[in-house]
């Protein structure tokens, strides 16, 4: 079968740093699924083990996380997909990737495919919609379906791909008042058309920006991007007893800063029950169909912002180079084998 994948970590615009490879096509065992991959998308988390994880000396890494497709066939204990079914995942960090014609997955991290969807604005959703639901509804505990929600929501780097699908669901599934960040005017308006109430610029001095909007209280916080740079910031415009969630790399962070307000912090890997297999694995099947029915019902819409072409190494090297710059908006997918 047809792969992109790599032999040593290195910056994308080396000649090697993403390759168009021929791999054995894998058997399905247990609650495997063999899926035929028709899209993915690209995230930050391909760009960033790319650079920071190289495969054993003469072996190949394939990457990706995102897909949707068909499943080809299914192993012996699976119990909720048959051939022929449309699906779309996220993946586990402890397998090969889905940058492939062909993959393996466990059905318990897997949803059906939205019908209203082609495979491509399908296969920009599962990871960043199970980051995002898994942030706002299992780490910070909000209770969707209120009317009216007394607190406001502040969403760093509301433009990416998890803060793209967190604007929705906040949005959409609660009374939350949701402001997002953004530093360009094409993020800002893409913030506020997928529905947040305010845009500030994370560029400049959150407290006063926050403070002239007069808001609720800013009780909760997902910072998406950039939070060691903001941390005493966010601490600062921080409700007291407030939650401040998080989902990326800080090398350093003073938790003492949420003492006197009795603030908490809480950190989202939506890899976290695939890679310890989790009583509760099943409950990303279950979110992603939740995501499914959202997605036909006309309540979330696909964050898919360009389609980069087929799948092969020269498109994927683009896709990991814009994603490396920080410009993108909404996600990159790409669809197809040649």
């Amino acid at each position: 079968m047809k792969a992109v994948g790599y032999q040593q970590s290195l910056p994308i615009d080396d000649a090697a740093a993403l390759l168009d490879i021929e791999l054995s096509k894998p058997e399905p065992a247990g609650r495997d699924l063999l899926v035929a991959v028709k899209a993915v998308s690209v995230n930050p988390v391909d760009t960033k083990v790319r650079r920071r994880a190289a495969p054993p000396a003469g072996e190949f890494k394939v990457l990706g996380y995102d897909a949707a497709g068909v499943v080809e066939a299914v192993g012996p204990e699976v119990k909720l997909f048959k051939p022929g079914d449309q699906v779309f995942y996220a993946g586990s960090n402890q397998r090969s990737g889905t940058n492939a014609e062909f993959h393996l997955v466990d059905e318990r991290i897997v949803g059906r495919k939205p019908a209203s969807l082609d495979f491509a604005p399908a296969a920009a959703l599962p990871l960043t919609a199970i980051t995002a639901w898994e942030l706002l509804f299992d780490r910070l505990k909000v209770q969707p379906g209120k009317s009216h929600d007394p607190r406001t929501l502040l969403i760093i780097g509301g433009a990416g791909g998890v803060g793209s699908m967190l604007i929705q669901l906040a949005r959409r599934l609660t009374g939350l008042t949701v402001v997002a960040t953004a530093s360009r005017p094409e993020s800002r308006k893409w913030c506020l058309e997928l529905g947040a109430h305010a845009v500030i610029d994370h560029s400049q001095k959150l407290p006063p920006q926050l403070a002239a909007l007069a808001l609720p209280p800013v009780a909760l916080i997902a910072s998406l991007t950039g939070t060691e740079q903001h941390f005493p910031a966010l601490v600062e415009v921080l409700a007291p007893q407030g939650q401040i969630g998080l989902i990326d790399d800080p090398a350093t962070l003073n938790p003492m800063l949420l003492k006197a307000k009795s603030a908490s912090l809480h950190w989202e890997a939506m890899f976290a029950r695939s890679t310890f297999q989790t009583d509760d694995m099943i409950a990303q099947h279950q979110l992603l169909n939740d995501v499914a029915d959202l997605i036909d019902k006309g309540v979330l819409r696909t964050t898919l912002d360009q389609s980069f072409g087929t799948i092969n190494a020269a498109n994927l090297k683009r896709a990991h180079a814009l994603i490396e710059s920080g410009r993108a908006v909404g996600k990159i997918v790409l669809e197809g084998w040649e």
